[in-house]
């Protein structure tokens, strides 16, 4: 029964770890090719903790206890950094994951995809084009017609309601 125990432990332990690939310490983002990249500490006195975990050390959060995997609401999810909008209720589907999950970004140049190779894994890693953040991955598992899925973490995201919703870009200072 110990034995099992342990193994059951070190499994949790492993999942947990697979689940996440934090951003080592010195990593600096391309400013060339991220031109709004900025220094981790000047995104660890803008953002909330959470936001500031998966966005520049590129965590992840629980599946089904995050602010928006079940939002039914219309509106727009702007980035947590910028307030850039990404992703609209428009396209969010239900994808049995526990996070947030669309068909397509707004605009395709809003958003980069980049190999993300940590933990012996090969993923498609989804940031913000102006900045280098880590919004989530991409998967090819979706509903028709794009048959993607844009499986994002909440905390990357502040969700703006339809009703609230100005203009095209919206003031980060306005959605603290």
């Amino acid at each position: 029964m110990k034995k099992i125990h342990l193994f059951l432990a070190f499994m949790l332990i492993i999942l947990n770890v697979a689940c996440q690939s934090p951003r080592p310490d010195k990593q600096v983002i391309d400013s060339k090719r991220y031109p709004d990249a900025k220094p981790d500490s000047y995104w660890k006195k803008k953002l909330s903790p959470e936001a500031y975990n998966i966005l520049v050390n590129r965590g992840t959060e629980p599946p089904f206890k995050n602010p928006y995997w079940n939002n039914h609401q219309k509106g727009v999810y702007v980035s947590a950094a910028t307030g850039k909008p990404l992703f609209t209720s428009d396209d969010k589907f239900e994808s049995g994951t526990g996070w947030p999950s669309f068909t397509k970004p707004i605009n395709d140049k809003d958003i980069s995809i980049v190999k993300d190779t940590s933990f012996g894994l090969v993923r498609d890693e989804v940031v913000e084009s102006s900045t280098g953040l880590h919004l989530g991955h991409l998967f090819d598992d979706g509903p028709a017609p794009t048959f993607k899925r844009f499986c994002m973490d909440s905390y990357a995201f502040k969700f703006i309601p339809a009703e609230k919703k100005r203009n095209t870009h919206i003031n980060r200072d306005t959605i603290k």
